[in-house]
Parts: C-alpha cells; sequence; structure tokens
C-alpha cells in the first residue's frame, strides 16, 4: 500500500506546478508538532510562516498574482510514523507545492527519506537541528534555516565557560536531537578544558525522574544540562532535581527555551541559562513588530525562522519562475545569499519585484540567513537568562 502511495505521490508532486498555475494559487505545508512534547512552541513557528504567506499574498507580485495558502499538519515531534503519514497527507491530499518543516529532526529524517525526496518535495525546516541532518541524502531538496547543533554545542560550551562553569552534568532527551546536541557540547566542553560529569538519556513520558536525577547528582557537577523538551521529560527532570535538591542551576539549549518554562517553574530556576538560535539584527527588530502587530509573540523560538522558510520557498518561485520543487530547489541558496540587494521582513513584495526585474537579491530575513554548506544557517544564539522567573536576553552570539 505504501509503494502505490508514494507512487501516486510522485505523479502529484510532478505537476504540482502547472496545478499551481491553473488554480492561480500556491499551497505550502506547515508540519510541526502541534502535539507532543514541544507543543508550546508550535504556534510561533506556523504564525512565522503564514505570516510570510499573507505578506506574498498580499503584494499580488508572485508568478502574476498567485496566492499562497497554508495547510497545516502535526507531526507530532516524536512519531515519525505519524510525522510520514501526515506528510504523505499534505502531497496527496493538498497537492503542497513546499514544505516548511518539520520541527525535531528525528520526525524530518523520517519524512525526507520516505516521503519528500521518494516524491521531489522540497523542505525548509525552521528547527531540525541534528548535525547528521547536514549528510542526509537530500537530492538537493532539504534546506534548514537553523543551524546545526554541532554549532549549538560550541555555543553552549562557550556560554558555560564564559560564565565560569567548568563542570556539569548532562542528560539529553533519547533520540536524534538530544543525542547528537549532546555529543556535540560534550566534544566541545571537553576541548574548551571543562569537565562532563556524566551524560545520560532520560525516556520522554515517565512520570517519575528521581532515578535519573539521583545517577546525574552522584556523578557531581555545578549545573544540569538538560538537552530535552520542554513540554515533556524536560520539565520532569527540572522538577525531580528541585524537588530533590539535586541541581539548582540549569543549562537550557533550545529545545527547552518557551514560556512553558517559566510557566512551570517562575523562580525557582532563577539564574539558570542557555541559548537558542536567534539574532539582535535589523531583521530580528522589524520582525518582532510585525508579530506583535499580526497578535503572536515573535520572540518565540524559531518563529523567526519558520518565517524565513516560507519566504525563501516564495522567493525561490520567483527566481525559478515554476512552482515545481524540482525548479525552485536549485534557486534557495541563490535568494538566500549574496550578491544582491538585503531583503528584511516586511519587503518581500520589494523582493518579488528586483527577481522578476532580473536582479539579484540577499535575503536576510528575521533570523540572518545565511545559508552554507548543505543548505543550513551558519548560526546566531539568543543566550537567555531566567531573571525574575522570567526568559531575559543576556547577549546574543
Amino acid at each position: 500500500m505504501k509503494k502505490f502511495l508514494l507512487a501516486s505521490a510522485a505523479t502529484v508532486a510532478m505537476s504540482s506546478g502547472a496545478f499551481a498555475d491553473a488554480h492561480g494559487g500556491v499551497t505550502l505545508g506547515v508540519i510541526v508538532g502541534f502535539t507532543g512534547p514541544i507543543e508550546s512552541m508550535a504556534p510561533g513557528m506556523a504564525n512565522g510562516a503564514e505570516m510570510a504567506m499573507a505578506e506574498v499574498t498580499e503584494s499580488g507580485l508572485l508568478l502574476d498574482g498567485m496566492t499562497v495558502t497554508s495547510v497545516r499538519a502535526d507531526s507530532t515531534c516524536i512519531d515519525a510514523a505519524a510525522a510520514t503519514a501526515a506528510a504523505e497527507r499534505l502531497i496527496t491530499s493538498d497537492e503542497v507545492d513546499g514544505i516548511v518543516g518539520a520541527d525535531c529532526s528525528g520526525v524530518t529524517t523520517a519524512i525526507l527519506s520516505n516521503v519528500a525526496v521518494p516524491n521531489g518535495m522540497v523542505m525548509v525546516s525552521p528547527s531540525a537541528t541534528s548535525p547528521a541532518l547536514s549528510t542526509v541524502e537530500d537530492n538537493g531538496l532539504f534546506f534548514r534555516t537553523a543551524p546545526s547543533d554541532a554549532r549549538q554545542g560550541e555555543v553552549m560550551a562557550q556560554v558555560l565557560m564564559d560564565r565560569g562553569f567548568s563542570e556539569v552534568a548532562v542528560t539529553y532527551t533519547n533520540n536524534d536531537y538530544g543525542q547528537g546536541l549532546a555529543d556535540a557540547f560534550n566534544a566541545a566542553f571537553t576541548a574548551a578544558g571543562g569537565t562532563v560529569t556524566l551524560v545520560a538519556a532520560h525516556e520522554d513520558g515517565r512520570a517519575d525522574y528521581s532515578a535519573e536525577v539521583g545517577s546525574l547528582a552522584a556523578a557531581g557537577g555545578d549545573a544540569l544540562v538538560v538537552a530535552g523538551y520542554v513540554d515533556q521529560g524536560g520539565s520532569g527532570i527540572i522538577q525531580a532535581a528541585l524537588d530533590t535538591g539535586a541541581f539548582d542551576t540549569f543549562v537550557f539549549p533550545d529545545g527547552m527555551v518557551s514560556q512553558t518554562l517559566t510557566t512551570n517553574f517562575g523562580t525557582d530556576i532563577n539564574g539558570s541559562f542557555g541559548q537558542h538560535p536567534g539574532t539582535d539584527s535589523d531583521g530580528a527588530n522589524l520582525y518582532h513588530d510585525m508579530a506583535t502587530a499580526a497578535g503572536f509573540d515573535g520572540t518565540s523560538p524559531f518563529s523567526k525562522e519558520a518565517y524565513d522558510a516560507a519566504a525563501l520557498i516564495l522567493l525561490a518561485m520567483q527566481a525559478a519562475g515554476s512552482t515545481a520543487p524540482a525548479d525552485y530547489a536549485q534557486h534557495i541558496m541563490d535568494v538566500a545569499n549574496a550578491p544582491g540587494t538585503r531583503i528584511l521582513p516586511g519587503e518581500l513584495a520589494r523582493g518579488l519585484e528586483l527577481i522578476a526585474a532580473g536582479e539579484d537579491i540577499d535575503y536576510e530575513g528575521a533570523s540572518a540567513v545565511e545559508l552554507v554548506g548543505a543548505g543550513e544557517s551558519a548560526g546566531n544564539y539568543r543566550e537567555i537568562e531566567i531573571v525574575d522567573g522570567e526568559i531575559t536576553t543576556a547577549q546574543y552570539r
């Protein structure tokens, strides 16, 4: 049944450009974890992507006036089978012309390998950060506006060293994201002269994490790095550590940074810190204002990256003169990087005009986009600290 479905989807994907021409519109899928361990981050990502789509539609300048429609799908973040089925529906039933997503690295890999590549579909992820995705076989169809965790591991190590922490324990969610980030951090922190007392996996969905925290506490460390998910086991680890007094200072990578963190723990985690992809560029500030006007929080992790993911797809379509993934995939790197006129959030109409006039653009967007290597972000980070029970910005790196 699956082979038949994928074969049928391939036919749809190959005809998607003609379909878009026929109905005068472009359809983009937005597949992120509306349920699951990072569900508190999903609305910010979806809203960001859809704001770019609305901006392009309002301009009336995409390929002679095409409108852009969003179709949402739930990746669950952790269920590869469910995510794959959802992605197949986007292609076969919704006949999307491109996909913003997925979010978590494991489901992104599953969708890419089982659905996107066999069907020739472009994916631009705003948040899948596993280093393994840098070398995955993608036929030139996969891009990401978030940096690899190989970079985040280095940044997190530097944050700790700069703050005077030389000995830490690490717990990670037992999947591609957690393992990749833990490995990258361990290597970078050790190389910088730090000591990692223990690196231990935890499973999501458990009711009690006292055993895991007991092992981490026995190993010792001045802080606990929690490379997990804020809506799942990561919060369980923190609660167990606070309950037992095992740790009072925590280090939060991107999967842990959302309003849920401070809602759950408030001032109990004062002085804890971490980082997630972010920038204080002109584009980021513009985006924050646009998001506020649209009624959502533009500082939510990966929201800016999702806006940029959708924008890159649409600008690449304009450069290709086509909505067919096979045509526009090869233009994504071109519109994302120099040379060309800098394009910021709110300037997508200008970008479309310049491309139509045969001019180059350098899309900087909301997250200071620069795609390197196999089409992934070079990486900028917002260092955060919990002050008076709230997430505050310490600096940008």
